[in-house]
């Protein structure tokens, strides 16, 4: 019997409840109905707007509490998941806690039964990439990789399917971190900085959930920190298990490196490795090299260089990330739709050596916009704002010392079909246009993904000629 039938079985009698009617928490619903367990659902949206999705699982026998009170009565369940993007300190969470309910969620289920090793990734930037590149580099060794968390799909629904020598790579949001009790065999920090304290207590708060990715690690664990950022920097004294850097500043004792040739390197127990130029990678942006640094002193010792070099040169890309949509009329369209905070607007502009026009603006995550602000007034030559975040913006930029009027143009719009619509007026030939918007999504779509397929379908939609 594997740990996961052991745990079905442990809670056939006990009356389960899922916050939230997202595409991980159906799949879970179903598996749990599968597994004759008492199901229901809570979701502060009606039955109606939850649709065919709710009409199917009742159907199956799932018990539905829809509409404003879902959360009244937490106290008749026994295990009840939470839904990630849900804050974890709410009060009726906390209530259900004290009165003796389980409050879980989907990835602290994954890792408690995952029959094998897990790679896990968090950080404020990067974090996506870095978790796809880990994927790629493993899939091109050979393993069979389940690829989820923070991205891709649902692991927990698939735990029947997963054998022991297979590997799980997951990225890891403060939010599904902040109650994790468990941690991978391998832990990739990418880097910390201020992001979603909309949804934290405080900053220290953030940091410590990211700070789970380690925390419960053993002797025998790896864990992969950015020697380049404070935060992660610092972190390195409450490492349990083997302690990596890597850097693209400085050479480092064990971790990856970005020499002074244009060269990234490798050191390990056995020495200096050079492993290939940074002109190789496929990826536009000195940040990708950084996520490659990172990735590769993760999969080191379980890929092979030859393998990691080929991925360098063949992966195109994450979708969202700096994705090239088109080019009409001379024109370049770039989607970073996933650029959802200010340091990730750094990143995305400095990828280009000549300046832009950038879409941004959207939903407020109370994350200060003036540190973005030198890289705006260095890479963009209109900037196209919408959003609730669109004043902030333009009062961070225009109240910087070193503004100058129309430098860069500033423009507003009242959704993404007038943003496009006044980038493509603006834009002439020789330009770039990104998407690129500093901000979550919340103010106007569901989330990031949303936002860039809609840019990039309206991107697709304008006439071959300007």
């Amino acid at each position: 019997m594997t740990r996961a039938d052991a745990f079905f079985e442990s809670i056939r009698d006990r009356n389960v409840a899922f916050i939230g009617l997202g595409v991980s928490h159906a799949d879970m619903v179903k598996l749990f109905v599968r597994k004759g367990i008492r199901v229901s659902v809570l979701d502060k949206r009606t039955e109606e707007e939850l649709g065919k999705t709710a009409a199917d699982l009742k159907m199956l026998g799932v018990t539905f509490v829809a509409g404003r009170d879902y959360l009244k009565n937490l106290e008749q369940y026994d295990v009840v998941f939470r839904t990630p993007g849900m804050k974890y300190y709410l009060p009726e969470l906390q209530k259900a806690r004290e009165n003796g309910v389980v409050v879980t969620s989907e990835m602290e289920m994954f890792f408690d039964l995952c029959p094998c090793r897990i790679f896990g990734v968090t950080g404020s930037d990067g974090k996506t990439t870095s978790t796809t590149l880990i994927a790629e580099m493993l899939g091109a060794q050979g393993r069979r990789v389940h690829l989820g968390g923070n991205i891709g799909r649902a692991l927990m629904p698939i735990i029947d399917e997963i054998q022991s020598d297979d590997v799980a790579v997951v990225e890891l949001s403060s939010f599904q971190l902040i109650s994790m009790r468990r941690s991978p065999d391998v832990a990739l920090i990418t880097n910390i900085a201020p992001n979603h304290l909309d949804m934290h207590k405080d900053m220290q708060e953030y940091i410590d959930a990211k700070k789970n990715l380690i925390w419960h690690q053993n002797a025998f664990s790896k864990t992969v920190l950015n020697l380049d950022n404070e935060i992660t920097r610092s972190i390195a004294p409450e490492v349990r298990g083997q302690c990596y850097f890597f850097s693209r500043r400085e050479p480092v004792r064990y971790g990856a490196f970005l020499g002074e040739d244009g060269y990234l390197y490798m050191a390990d127990k056995k020495g200096v490795h050079k492993l290939f130029s940074r002109e190789d990678i496929r990826l536009p942006g000195i940040h990708n090299v950084e996520n490659y640094l990172g990735a590769i002193t993760a999969v080191w010792g379980s890929v092979d260089a030859e393998n990691i070099h080929r991925v360098a040169k063949e992966f195109a890309g994450v979708e969202h990330r700096i994705e090239f949509v088109r080019e009409t009329g001379g024109v370049k369209w770039y989607n970073d739709s996933i650029a959802t905070s200010p340091t990730r607007m750094i990143a995305g502009l400095n990828s280009f050596q000549q300046k832009l026009i950038v879409i941004a603006g959207g939903y407020d995550k109370k994350i200060p916009f003036a540190p973005m602000v030198p890289s705006v007034l260095e890479h963009v030559k209109t900037l196209i704002l919408m959003g609730k975040t669109a004043d902030a913006i333009e009062q961070a930029v225009t109240g910087d010392p070193n503004y100058r009027h129309g430098k860069p143009k500033i423009l507003r719009a009242e959704n993404m079909e007038d943003a496009v619509g006044k980038a493509h007026k603006t834009a002439a030939e020789g330009d770039v246009v990104m998407l690129c918007p500093a901000c979550a999504s919340f103010d106007m779509y569901r989330n990031f993904e949303l936002r860039g397929r809609h840019y990039k379908q309206i991107v697709e939609s304008l006439p071959e000629q300007q």
